[in-house]
């Protein structure tokens, strides 16, 4: 990302008031009169913080409004966990456990209509349909806000998602058939959490529904390759991703010839 992409783009720091509590989170768009497309930009397992602010102002500059919420918003405003910790360190991957356990489908679905409403009243989105992106963690609730919500979702990614097809009940590759948006799955090379027959049954699923999407295998990447302050971080990988992403956003919202 240059400097000029940060003096194209205004942000500032939202409440979304909600019945579950109050959502802090950013809101990124161009820094010129209009109207754009709105996006949710979510966060990996480590949360809100200065990586996906730099993130959320790149998207923006290329012309949507981008929400960037808390996604533990219910434990505290962000950072819940302090992002500056090492991912290995123990007791912040046990609180980020605990954290995570309490993403529930349910409750995620109750954030993302949340999140998809406070987008639809916002005067710079325009049009009724939005996009999300995940990565890791949140790679899944792409998916299911493309499930739970066909109507308001034109185009959802996941980068190194992890689980989008495994044995439990809850599984987001069981109800694909639910998706009409477009999809784009990028896949890290060397990630366990996304081994190649999970790869193969979630896109059995995606090809026996319908459902337009593309994916791809970062080959030599490892899971988090997209997120520049992880340990994992490929600057190749990771502008491949931007390309494929604004590609997939702008197909979707009629930006592309």
């Amino acid at each position: 990302m240059t400097i000029s992409d940060h003096n194209r783009t205004a942000g500032k720091a939202v409440d979304i008031v909600t019945d579950q509590g109050v959502i802090d989170a950013h809101l990124f768009h161009p820094d010129e009169a209009g109207s754009w497309p709105g996006v949710l930009l979510l966060t990996d397992i480590r949360g809100v913080r200065p990586a996906f602010e730099a993130m959320g102002r790149r998207l923006a500059a290329s012309g949507y409004v981008v929400l960037l919420p808390n996604i533990y918003y219910r434990a505290g405003r962000a950072p819940v966990v302090d992002p500056t910790l090492p991912i290995n360190d123990e007791a912040a991957r046990t609180r980020r456990s605990e954290l995570r356990a309490t993403l529930t489908p349910e409750v995620v679905r109750a954030d993302l209509a949340a999140q998809l409403d406070y987008l639809a009243r916002d005067s710079d989105v325009r049009g009724a349909q939005a996009g999300v992106v995940g990565y890791c963690l949140t790679g899944a609730f792409a998916l299911r806000a493309a499930e739970d919500f066909p109507q308001r979702i034109a185009a959802a990614a996941s980068f190194h998602g992890g689980g989008l097809a495994s044995d439990a009940p809850d599984s987001p590759h069981l109800r694909v058939d639910q998706i009409k948006a477009r999809l784009y799955l990028g896949y890290a090379d060397e990630d366990p959490s996304m081994p190649p027959a999970m790869i193969e049954r979630l896109e059995t699923a995606l090809r026996a529904a319908e459902v337009r999407f593309r994916s791809e295998l970062y080959a030599g990447a490892r899971h988090g390759f997209a997120v520049e302050d992880g340990q994992a971080f490929d600057r190749d990988a990771a502008e491949r991703h931007w390309h494929n992403l604004i590609d997939l956003f702008d197909s979707a919202f009629g930006k592309n010839p």
